[in-house]
């Protein structure tokens, strides 16, 4: 609310955020994980009738944030929201009906971390690639079933006996493997340590997409290639391997949160990805003299 993108003329307005929260909303007495998809519906109701912003597009420039899953089922009983509003939200899996690629936007989760590793420029990285999670998908299931016993790719599930951070950073490759949803901070933590990401998640529309090559700083794999992890990852020669680290460093500042926003961090390149789906949005419904007179 404090940026310069924001204004006090709607007419001046690109597009209109929606400031409700839905991690609030899940542990508000008042309203609670039951509620809320009645909270949406009459909110957009009331905005409706309050305001002429919303009808002009049907929602169609009109954001909201939220991260959890239920930011996504959250929109039920809210079918205009669901299919014209824009939605950044980090359940983002094209396989699902609640999450429309060309519309909406994928928010990559990202644990608030100020300082650096220490020892992020080290080149002794041990570990050919490296998991650490919970069992909870069909996915990981197979992950485990092959990989449990291996010495190079490391997958560990349950509590771990070593520094979590330790294990990133001593890892070439970090897998990002989809578990209850297709998102999970592990591609945020895996370029925080300077591990080139590895994910292993079908149908999983990549945050920034529009904005960065992911092929130029991670590697993506398809769940059914899972036996052939080792052999794609020693495929990748030592040069290619320099280079996609290289440019894990360089696209670090893109996942950071900042307070107040820094250039380029996660904050700008959430208000780019908006910017470039506001241009999808017709020009007639944007604050036109007719709008304007209404």
């Amino acid at each position: 609310m404090k940026s310069h993108f924001t204004t006090k003329d709607p007419y001046k307005a690109d597009l209109f955020f929606l400031p409700f929260s839905i991690a609030r909303l899940r542990h508000d007495d008042r309203v609670g994980v039951g509620g809320i998809q009645d909270f949406i519906r009459d909110y957009i109701f009331n905005i409706s009738q309050k305001y002429p912003y919303w009808n002009r597009t049907g929602g169609a420039d009109h954001f909201y944030a939220a991260c959890h899953s239920i930011g996504r089922s959250a929109m039920e009983k809210a079918d205009a929201v669901r299919f014209n509003a824009i939605q950044v939200v980090c359940s983002a899996s094209y396989f699902l009906s609640g999450y429309i690629p060309h519309k909406d936007a994928c928010l990559p989760q990202i644990w608030p971390r100020q300082e650096n590793p220490s020892n992020l420029d080290s080149s002794k990285r041990t570990k050919l690639a490296f998991f650490a999670g919970s069992i909870n998908s069909p996915v990981r299931e197979r992950l485990l079933q092959v990989w449990a016993n291996d010495s190079e790719i490391v997958v560990h599930f349950g509590r771990l006996n070593t520094s979590y951070a330790d294990e990133l950073l001593n890892s070439k490759f970090c897998l990002h493997v989809k578990g209850f949803e297709v998102n999970t901070a592990r591609i945020a933590d895996s370029i925080y340590y300077g591990c080139v990401p590895l994910i292993i998640a079908n149908h999983y529309d990549l945050p920034f997409a529009d904005i960065l090559n992911w092929k130029s700083f991670s590697v993506v794999v398809a769940t059914l290639d899972i036996p052939l992890l080792k052999s794609i990852l020693k495929s990748i020669s030592s040069q290619e391997y320099k280079t996609l680290r290289e440019n894990v460093l360089k696209i670090r500042k893109h996942f950071r949160w900042n307070t107040p926003p820094v250039d380029y961090d996660a904050f700008y390149m959430v208000m780019y990805e908006l910017w470039l789906r506001r241009s999808s949005i017709p020009p007639l419904l944007l604050g036109t003299s007719s709008a304007h007179s209404q």
